[in-house]
Order: C-alpha cells, then structure tokens, then sequence
C-alpha cells in the first residue's frame, strides 16, 4: 500500500500498515474479553481504544515486512506489544497516582487501583499466551526479557527518580528499561519472526534501542514545554510527582548551594508551593539544560536513523528514518 508522503511518519505508517492494524485491534479486542470478569474489558477498552498511535505493534509490522515475512504471527507479536505497552501504564498511572492519560481520566480514577493493577496482571498474561502462539522460543526469550527489564527498570526509577545523586547513567539505564526495552523488543522480534539475518536484527534492535530513548527523552523535556491539548498530560506533572527527568538532573549539575537546596525541598523532600514550578523552569532555562536536553534527543535519533542503513532498501525503512526525526520534532 503506497502512503501519502505529506503525512506524518506515523500516520504514513499507519495508512501502509493498515490491514496488518486491522487484524491487530480485532486480535486485541478478542484476547480483552473475558466471560467471568466483565471490568477487564471495560478497563482494557478504556485505555486500549483512547486514541494511541500503535506506535510499537506498527515497529513490530513494519520490522517484519521490511525483512520479508509473509506470516500470520507479527500480528501476534504486534498485539503481545501493545498488551504489554497497555499493562504497564495500568501499572504506571497506580504507582504515579496520575488523573490524566491521553487526554482522558486514568483507569485507576475511574475505576480503583486494584481494578488498574490487576488487569494490568491479566494483559501481561494474556501477552505470554500469545507469545508462545508463535512457537519461537527466540520470540518468546526476546519479549519475556523486555518485560523483566522494563518492571526492573520502573522499580529502579522508584529510588531514582527523587534521589539528587542520579547522574544521566542513571538516568539512561531507567531509560532503556521503561521506555527503550519494549522498542527494542517490538522492532528485533519483527526481524527474528521473519528469520531475517543476525546483522539486520542486531541493527533492528538497535534502532529501536536509540528511538526509545530519543522518544523518552522529548517526553520529558514536553513535561516542561510541550502542549498540554497534545500532550494529553499537565504541565509540570513531572516536577509535582517529584521525578527527576534529563533536564533538572542536568540543572542539579550546574547548580549552586541555593539551587541545590531549592531542588533537594522540592524532589527530595517534596515540599512544593506556589511558584515553585514556574521557579523550576527558570533554572532550567538559566542553564540552558533544556536545550541540552534536546541535543541529547537529537543525537539519540541520529543513532537510530544510523542503525538502518545496513537493512534492505524498502519504502518502509525510509519511513523509520523520517519517524526518528519526527521524534525530536515534537519539541520544535
């Protein structure tokens, strides 16, 4: 299917991945019923079909057709992603007690914690059912790593994310695990599925390593900067649920003994009042950290649109390309 180049990169992806999407959200809707629990699909649908890109279960597809595969099981795979994506913000928006998620009330106000945790539970074991459909053990190994990594990398973000000592290793290994890990994992089983050589599916994995970071990172800096209309998030909810993101640990780097000081009452302590976020923002334009920040993205992008050049030349590949630079575009 040929895409409209005037479209956004994801949308152009979407348009030629459409009938793949289809078979995927019928998948997803027939693995999210349930006959004995009836708030399971309630809380799954809510979240599920509140307007998410598909951006990881389209790296699955898109991964797949540029190696060759002709299949029935990225569709799997791709839905295994987005129930393990859909799990882990159930989980997220407990542990950050957010209100809002694209745009919309979370699970957990709606419903209650327990409701939010526990189908999250559900989503990931239904995610390992349709792994194992694939009868890859290479799929299967792939994917139940990313899933350890990702719980290991939100349980160090806990001690992390409010701890002034958190230098940008930190902050990258958080990083990779959260956010990267599914990336990776959704583009490298795509390749695998399709048996593609060992070369293409290390440089898969790659781009969706560094595509997972870029995109983390200019999460991070819209929490400061960003639309909140486009967001579907607030302003400074970073700041009031005390995480310390790349930009404040850039300006805890610089700062002096009245700044630190001002950074240890508010994430370490959380001691936070009026003005204090507007406070915020001017030390980190003071030290120019968000600017900073952005260059990191842009390098991260870079590596990613790098890692594809030794793949296969496809009309798909050049739309990975362009989805890296719209990454980082989202902060211009």
């Amino acid at each position: 299917m040929k895409a409209d180049a005037t479209q956004k990169p994801h949308d152009q992806l979407a348009e030629w991945l459409a009938t793949d999407l289809d078979a995927v959200n019928e998948l997803i809707r027939e693995k999210m019923a349930s006959r004995h629990a009836p708030r399971i699909p309630e809380v799954t649908a809510h979240l599920v079909e509140a307007g998410g890109k598909r951006l990881r279960p389209m790296l699955t597809l898109a991964a797949a057709h540029l190696c060759g595969y002709s299949g029935p099981y990225h569709i799997h795979l791709a839905a295994t992603v987005e129930f393990i994506h859909t799990a882990t913000l159930l989980h997220d928006d407990v542990v950050d007690e957010s209100a809002q998620r694209r745009g919309r009330p979370t699970a957990n106000l709606l419903w209650d914690n327990k409701s939010s945790v526990l189908v999250g539970d559900y989503l990931f074991s239904r995610s390992f059912q349709l792994m194992t459909e694939t009868g890859s053990m290479a799929v299967l190994s792939i994917l139940a790593n990313a899933s350890a990594t990702i719980a290991e990398g939100e349980v160090l973000q806990l001690t992390a994310a409010q701890n002034l000592a958190t230098d940008e290793d930190i902050y990258l290994q958080v990083v990779r695990g959260k956010t990267a890990a599914l990336f990776s994992a959704a583009t490298e089983v795509g390749g695998v599925i399709a048996d593609a050589p060992e070369a293409h599916v290390r440089a898969l994995f790659d781009y969706g390593d560094a595509l997972g970071i870029a995109f983390q990172i200019v999460d991070d800096l819209l929490d400061y900067q960003g639309d909140a209309s486009a967001t579907g998030k607030n302003i400074g909810d970073d700041f009031r649920e005390r995480k310390l993101t790349l930009p404040v640990i850039k300006a805890v780097a610089k700062a002096d003994a009245e700044e630190r000081a001002f950074w240890s009452r508010t994430i370490e302590k959380g001691r936070q009042g009026d003005g204090d976020l507007d406070h915020a923002m001017a030390l980190l334009n003071k030290h120019g950290t968000m600017a900073e920040t952005k260059n990191d993205a842009v390098a991260w992008a870079e590596k990613a649109k790098d890692a594809l050049s030794g793949l296969p030349d496809h009309e798909l590949k050049n739309m990975l390309h362009d989805l890296a630079d719209y990454v980082v575009s989202r902060i211009n």
